[in-house]
């Protein structure tokens, strides 16, 4: 249970690329919080000189991407004495680095597409790796800088435009199959969303229809998997959770090729929280409503207290 007179500051919009979307997740929980009879406030997070309200006694941090996911607001929180929702600031800093965390799902065996690192620090250069792949810029959300490249004359266009975002580039073996995403949630693994893209890429438009106009994805959740596969594909999310040392909460991203093994792509410890995204759709097939859900991640995150 949460104190009666805690004060619960929701964290929202940021700097970076996904700020409209994190707005959006902001309203959400702080109507959720409301509703639960809660002291509440907003704030929407420009930068790293922002004010929090007097009495602040949780920050409910749902700034997606850059500055929000990746340790930078943590350490700001840390430093100001500020208990905040979810992946404290190291485990941040390595989930939000797709290459630390490739790292650390090696380490720990976790399922995962074979893959190369590519230093562009001093020019663009190719893979070594056969095609298809899929390029990933390293420390950016929501699919920013990542291209699925299935022949040559895509492949530099793909490498420079993910260069933008990092010197190191990481390269995947393209692993074809039905895309997955699993919450975990207090080290327990929630049911198994599967996404279907419109043209079978999960990209920022498809992932947000009403900032594009674009065509949205379909989610089925419970996804349609045989007991077995659907122990296997929470199993692997849970391992990668793990492996990040990740606090509260994450959605992990998996593949499931077509012999149904599942391959991890990538831990989300900011995920969407509008009652449509991923996570919350998780949680109602669980039978935890969006108003428990929020209440749980508050709950479990103010009881690992100053960081």
């Amino acid at each position: 249970m949460l104190p009666d007179n805690l004060l619960i500051t929701v964290l929202m919009g940021g700097p970076g690329s996904e700020r409209d979307v994190s707005l959006a997740s902001g309203k959400a929980v702080l109507k959720a919080l409301l509703d639960a009879g809660l002291r509440v406030e907003g704030v929407d997070v420009k930068g790293a000189d922002f004010d929090l309200p007097e009495g602040t006694g949780l920050a409910f941090n749902v700034i997606h991407g850059t500055f929000g996911e990746d340790g930078q607001l943590q350490s700001i929180l840390e430093q100001r004495g500020v208990p905040y929702t979810g992946a404290g600031s190291k485990s941040s800093a390595v989930a939000f680095d797709k290459n630390l965390a490739k790292a650390k799902f090696l380490e720990a065996k976790v399922p995962t597409p074979a893959s190369e690192i590519i230093d562009v620090s001093s020019g663009v250069k190719m893979p070594e790796m056969e095609l298809p792949y899929v390029v990933k810029a390293p420390c950016q959300g929501s699919s920013v800088g990542v291209h699925i490249v299935k022949d040559a004359a895509a492949a530099e266009a793909a490498m420079e435009d993910a260069a933008k975002y990092g010197d190191e580039i990481l390269v995947e073996q393209f692993v074809k199959g039905r895309e997955l995403t699993v919450a975990v949630v207090d080290g327990v693994a929630m049911p198994v969303v599967e996404i279907v893209p419109p043209d079978g890429v999960y990209d920022m438009a498809s992932k947000y229809p009403w900032l594009s106009g674009a065509q949205g994805s379909q989610y089925f959740c419970p996804a349609a998997l045989d007991e077995a596969t659907t122990r296997a594909v929470q199993d692997a999310a849970l391992e990668a959770h793990r492996s990040l040392g990740v606090e509260v909460y994450s959605r992990v991203d998996v593949l499931l090729d077509d012999e149904g093994n599942p391959f991890v792509l990538e831990a989300n410890t900011i995920p969407g929280m509008t009652e449509t995204s991923l996570l919350p759709k998780s949680a109602a097939a669980s039978g935890m409503d969006f108003t428990a859900l929020c209440l749980r991640i508050a709950e479990l995150s103010l009881a690992l207290g100053k960081r």
